[in-house]
């Protein structure tokens, strides 16, 4: 088995759940089975276990049976069976009842599984012989579930329907492998990704706070934090600036209007937050993405083909009305601050300018010590995008031609493009091995044409522009979220909020120190003194649990001598320096983003 096939794995993990499922239905045979699927990393299955309470206390046991019943599974057997014959299988089961109802709604038959003695209403997606290829799995973990993802009605429970979705399922995770060496690592992964969970590390580091009276997703960045914030974004902004960007600003509000003609009324109306004027009728919306608000600076004076391309760039802040179950620390939140831009570009430039991008994001991820490869994300065949299908194929060809030149390790993801064209997601890849989505550049042929923007062309005509939009970090949230977890908290010296500790022996050496601190800050150094009533042996601790790059260690010897003693925060002694030399060292250290 090819373990680093998604598809294989998906199929094992799919198998791995109607195996957790046989072991729950002879142990729990009331429960009430739903749904199961593979998921990244592993699986889940939904249960109505009635009034019966299921912990992680449980899962030895129930791990325990499926050891007892794997063997005996050499393959699942496909059977079709009616509407009527299939609800026989489930007579007391509402929600298998009614996903056999809709999957049958015009006369289809349905599928089952069968393994052993278990079986179950499935689309498939197994191994062929789970005894042999389920080499290894683990339950991880247990959470609440509304059937179908459907909180909505609590208040209303006249139908049987409205019950089942108001009702909380117990949902058991879990994951499976080819062998137990790949799970044994997977587990020690994730008792290394929980000791670098980027809330844990916010709260450590003082970073970000969140409060209740502010609202969920709505993060507040405490001074360390808005250094750590401010830092990307000026290097982002210093790309963009020697790349000819000019910086623009725009309101956080605006008339439900400018979303309606953009399209994004339609899409995502039910995640816009809606506000109301108490002095005249206007209906306006606090915006979730800023694109059409830079095209009406652009459509707001002629242009010509001469002014072409015109980048606009802007660091600013959206909002999303996330489910509330679905809002996770920075990973997904309310405020979405982003280093947007947008480009207006003939076709015949659409080639540079991505080269132009593609060079930011290379400087911009090296700098940040973390690999990637481009996703081109496409249309699928779906009615959800917007658009000419001739255009979005010949988009299509533009984005994968400029990846070919540029030799970008990339790979095609279908039904991912946004709903106005599709784009190059940048996918980085964290310590743990782990790849997340974080900055994006589209590529939109739709927009320019429901804004009516044109530019007059060589031959005189009115045409109109390709519009790119890009962000190099994305959301700085959903970045930090990655990057606080990559780096473990360790940032670089030139993001770190505090690059240098002073620790002075005793008391005697504060004054000494107070002299280096404000030396220090003359030249921009990010410095703190530990003054505390404290051993020295503690403070170096504080330091490195706070991950400050730089300790000085200031006593007698190093007074007398006009030096400071370095320390790193790993442990490593750099021994005593002139000032002057360790500050253009480390000054050389930041200059280099090293």
């Amino acid at each position: 088995m090819d373990s680093n096939d998604k598809d294989t794995l998906n199929n094992l993990r799919h198998s791995a759940a109607h195996l957790l499922a046989a072991a729950v239905m002879q142990l729990y045979p009331n429960a009430k089975r739903t749904i199961g699927p593979a998921i990244e990393d592993g699986f889940y299955y939904d249960f109505d276990f009635g009034e019966t309470k299921i912990s992680e206390e449980d899962f030895s046991k129930i791990e325990r049976k499926m050891a007892e019943i794997l063997p005996s599974w050499s393959g699942f057997e496909r059977h079709e069976l009616s509407a009527d014959e299939a609800k026989k299988e489930y007579p007391n089961n509402e929600y298998k009842q009614e996903l056999i109802d809709e999957f049958t709604q015009n006369g289809e038959k349905v599928t089952f599984y069968k393994s052993g003695e278990y079986w179950d209403l499935c689309k498939g997606g197994h191994v062929e012989n789970p005894s042999k290829e389920i080499g290894a799995f683990k339950l991880l973990s247990i959470a609440g579930a509304y059937w179908r993802g459907s909180e909505k009605n609590k208040q209303s429970l006249a139908s049987n329907a409205a019950r089942m979705k108001a009702k909380m399922l117990t949902r058991i995770y879990g994951t499976a492998f080819p062998t137990q060496k790949e799970l044994d690592d997977y587990l020690k992964m994730l008792e290394e990704a929980k000791r670098r969970d980027h809330r844990k590390l916010g709260k450590e580091l003082d970073l970000f706070v969140f409060s209740d009276l502010v609202g969920a997703g709505l993060p507040l960045f405490t001074p360390k934090g808005t250094i750590l914030r401010d830092k990307l974004f000026e290097f982002s902004e210093s790309l963009q600036l020697a790349e000819g960007y000019q910086k623009v600003w725009i309101p956080h509000i605006t008339k439900t209007e400018l979303y309606k003609k953009s399209g994004h009324w339609d899409k995502f109306g039910s995640e816009l937050f809606l506000v109301k004027s108490q002095e005249t009728d206007d209906q306006f919306v606090l915006k979730p993405m800023n694109c059409p608000h830079h095209i009406q600076i652009y459509a707001s004076r002629k242009r010509s083909y001469k002014d072409l391309p015109i980048r606009y760039m802007e660091t600013t802040v959206q909002y999303r009305d996330e489910k509330a179950g679905e809002m996770l620390g920075l990973s997904r939140v309310r405020s979405i601050s982003i280093d947007d831009a947008h480009i207006f570009v003939k076709p015949d430039q659409i080639e540079e300018e991505f080269r132009k991008i593609m060079n930011m994001v290379k400087q911009m991820y090296e700098a940040l010590n973390m690999k990637f490869k481009a996703r081109l994300s496409f249309r699928d065949d779906s009615d959800k995008y917007l658009g000419d299908k001739k255009d979005w194929e010949n988009a299509q060809s533009v984005l994968e031609d400029v990846a070919k030149k540029l030799k970008i390790n990339y790979f095609l993801a279908e039904g991912e493009a946004a709903f106005y064209g599709p784009k190059i997601d940048i996918m980085v890849t964290d310590s743990l091995g782990r790849e997340w989505q974080c900055a994006t550049e589209q590529l939109d042929f739709v927009q320019p044409a429901r804004f009516g923007i044109t530019y007059t062309d060589e031959d005189g005509k009115e045409k109109t522009p390709y519009l790119i939009h890009k962000a190099l970090l994305g959301s700085i949230e959903r970045f930090l979220s990655v990057y606080i977890e990559h780096t473990g908290g360790a940032f670089p010296v030139w993001l770190s909020p505090v690059q240098v500790k002073i620790i002075p022996i005793s008391d005697k050496n504060l004054e000494y120190s107070r002299k280096v601190m404000e030396q220090l800050r003359e030249k921009n150094i990010r410095v703190e003194l530990d003054d505390r009533a404290e051993t020295m042996q503690s403070k170096i601790r504080a330091a490195q649990m706070q991950k400050v790059p730089y300790m000085l260690i200031i006593g007698g010897r190093e007074e007398e001598a006009k030096k400071v003693a370095v320390r790193k925060r790993n442990g490593e002694d750099l021994g005593a320096l002139d000032l002057e030399e360790f500050v253009n060292k480390l000054q050389a250290e930041i200059e280099s983003k090293s």
